[in-house]
């Protein structure tokens, strides 16, 4: 004999909650345990960074701790900012939060940046809120962070001109930087102006990455039908933005602020070992690691910018042995520290979920 099973509404709300709070769970544990896979494979570099800050001035390495935890602060006021221009509610510490728990997402399970959206959109969800609307802030946040970049980047490149240590890398790692910003620019553009132009782009730009990928996985990527979808549900709140442009004001000075500070961070590490430096110095430097830490294939530069980044302050005129501790322990404050309060971010952003 066959049962046939119908569910009442109530039932299946409930259904739809355990599916729900499973899901949760499961990604959670998920993360976790990539996380723990990635400081499994980097526990040797991770050695060398904490062997490292041991050796340096204590009240320099914790000047340099103060001012990356002030960078979170100021990236969480970012979002807050946009926040409030979209109309969505939040608070700096709930945002900080969020902030750093989408940097440990995006770096222990990189998909170009998107893992750390989904920490917003989920977070949208569960209150309310209008996830087209937060898609929105977490694309303005990307767009004033390269244009805060783009501004340290010319001043970074005009002290290696000056120094005769520009190389042909650097122009096109910057090159790749400013195409980037400048598509992001013009999608934001094309929203604020009309749904279906966006929609156009962006199923454009799904055609461009099927063809690329179809070879490989033999079958369609992204669906074409779901970037007119996605352009129609942003456009509308995009299109609020040019009726008040100045309210972009305060999360672009935020956005310098942040680059301010991991400057300071890289000051700190310098005075923690006692190197001479000049303003060109940090300037340069930094404008060169957080380049290639953008354009690195590895998640947050891992591998790359520790490469890279001795180069080029030996470029400078720093010793070279002096650039490499430099740089494990700039790296140990800025990647290493946001990695682990990242991870607590999103254990007790998870806890709240369950409360």
């Amino acid at each position: 004999m066959t049962y046939l099973y119908t569910q009442t509404p109530a039932s299946a709300s409930r259904v739809f909650v355990y599916n729900l709070l499973y899901m949760r769970k499961f990604i959670f544990i998920l993360v976790i345990f990539l996380g723990a896979a990635f400081l499994y494979l980097s526990f040797s570099e991770l050695e060398s960074v904490v062997e490292t800050l041991q050796r340096g001035r204590f009240r320099f390495v914790m000047l340099g701790v103060l001012f990356q935890l002030s960078w979170f602060v100021v990236t969480g006021y970012t979002y807050l900012s946009l926040y409030r221009v979209l109309g969505l509610d939040g608070t700096i510490y709930k945002l900080s939060l969020m902030s750093a728990a989408a940097n440990f997402v995006s770096t222990i399970a990189p998909s170009a940046g998107m893992g750390g959206v989904v920490v917003f959109i989920s977070d949208a969800n569960r209150n309310g809120q209008s996830p087209g609307k937060v898609t929105v802030a977490s694309v303005l946040f990307l767009f004033l962070d390269y244009v805060a970049f783009l501004f340290v980047l010319t001043l970074g490149l005009i002290v290696l001109f000056r120094r005769n240590d520009l190389d042909p890398s650097e122009i096109i790692a910057s090159a790749i930087i400013l195409v980037i910003a400048s598509s992001i620019g013009f999608l934001l553009y094309l929203g604020a102006k009309s749904a279906d132009a966006l929609g156009n782009a962006l199923a454009w730009m799904a055609r461009l990455i099927n063809r690329v990928g179809k070879p490989f996985i033999h079958r369609d990527y992204l669906r074409e039908a779901r970037a007119h979808e996605f352009a129609h549900e942003i456009a509308a709140d995009l299109k609020s933005l040019p009726e008040r442009p100045r309210s972009l004001i305060k999360p672009l000075l935020s956005a310098f602020a942040s680059k301010a500070l991991m400057m300071c961070v890289l000051m700190a590490s310098f005075l923690s070992f006692e190197v001479p430096f000049s303003a060109g110095t940090i300037i340069g430097g930094f404008a060169i690691s957080y380049l290639f830490l953008v354009v690195s294939p590895t998640p947050s530069g891992i591998g790359i910018v520790e490469g890279i980044m001795p180069l080029a302050l030996s470029s400078l005129r720093v010793p070279w042995s002096q650039a490499v501790v430099i740089t494990l322990a700039y790296r140990g404050i800025t990647f290493w520290l946001p990695l682990g309060v990242g991870a607590i971010a999103f254990r007790m952003l998870h806890m709240n979920d369950e409360t």
